[in-house]
C-alpha cells in the first residue's frame, strides 16, 4: 500500500500547487492552456488505445461496457459524488465536479495503475507506482491550474482503486496476462480520449463514466476470443 499512499499524496500536493497558480492566468491563457492540455490527453488516450491486438475485442468491450454503464448509471453517480464534494469543499468552483471526475478517470485508467498496484501488493516493490506518482503529481499541477481544486479529491479515488488491486494482487495476478492487460489498456485509452474531447467543452459530450465497465469486459472478451484464434 505504500506506493499507493505516495501516489495519492503526490496528486494532492500537485493539485494544491496548481490551484495556487490558477488565478494567475488570464481567461485567454486559461482557455488556450485547457485546449492544449485536451490535445495532450487525447494523444495519450489514442496511444494507449492503439496497443490493442484485436479491434474486435476493443469494439465488443466498448459496446458491452457502454450498455452496462448506462444500466448502472455510473456517470450519474460519479457526478453526484462530485457535486456532493463540491458543496462541501468546492468554495464556488464551478469546475469542481468536472475536475474530480476527469482526474479520477485519468489517474486510475492504464497499465501503470494496474500493474504497479499488483507489483506493490505482491512483492512490496513500489517502483512502478513511484514513477506514476511523479507523472501524476506533475500533471496534477497542470490540471489543477486550469480545472481547480477538484483534482486533489481524485487522490481518494486512486487510493481506493489501487489499494483494492494491491490487496487483491495475489488472487488476480494469474488472470491478468500481458494480452489481457493490453486490451484493458486499449479500452481505457479510448476512455481517456473521450475525456480529452470533454475537456474541449464542445456541445457533444462523451459519457466516459458510463464506459468504465469496458475496461473489465475487455477481460472476458479477451479470454473468450482466445478460444477462437481465427477471429
Amino acid at each position: 500500500m505504500l506506493g499507493t499512499v505516495i501516489n495519492s499524496i503526490a496528486i494532492i500536493m500537485g493539485a494544491l500547487l496548481g490551484n495556487l497558480l490558477k488565478g494567475r492566468f488570464s481567461e485567454n491563457m486559461s482557455t488556450t492552456l485547457m485546449q492544449g492540455l485536451s490535445l495532450v490527453v487525447m494523444l495519450i488516450g489514442l496511444s494507449m488505445a492503439l496497443k490493442t491486438e484485436n479491434f474486435l475485442i476493443l469494439t465488443l468491450s466498448i459496446v458491452s461496457g457502454a450498455a452496462l454503464g448506462e444500466i448502472m448509471k455510473i456517470e450519474e453517480k460519479l457526478n453526484r459524488l462530485g457535486e456532493a464534494l463540491e458543496r462541501r469543499f468546492g468554495g464556488g468552483d464551478g469546475n469542481f465536479t468536472k475536475a474530480f471526475v476527469s482526474a479520477s478517470l485519468i489517474y486510475c485508467v492504464g497499465a501503470m495503475a494496474i500493474m504497479g498496484a499488483i507489483e506493490s501488493g505482491l512483492t512490496g516493490n513500489h517502483s512502478i507506482l513511484l514513477v506514476k506518482s511523479i507523472l501524476d503529481g506533475v500533471s496534477a499541477v497542470i490540471f489543477s491550474s486550469t480545472l481547480g481544486i477538484g483534482v486533489a479529491f481524485s487522490a481518494a479515488t486512486v487510493f481506493l482503486y489501487q489499494g483494492s488491486i494491491a490487496m487483491a494482487a495475489g488472487f488476480i495476478k494469474s488472470y491478468l496476462t500481458d494480452v489481457i492487460i493490453a486490451e484493458m489498456t486499449a479500452a481505457g485509452g479510448l476512455l481517456i480520449f473521450g475525456i480529452g474531447i470533454n475537456m474541449l467543452e464542445g456541445k457533444s459530450r462523451v459519457k466516459v463514466g458510463n464506459l468504465l465497465p469496458a475496461i473489465f469486459t475487455a477481460i472476458a472478451f479477451t479470454i473468450l476470443i482466445s478460444k477462437f484464434p481465427k477471429l
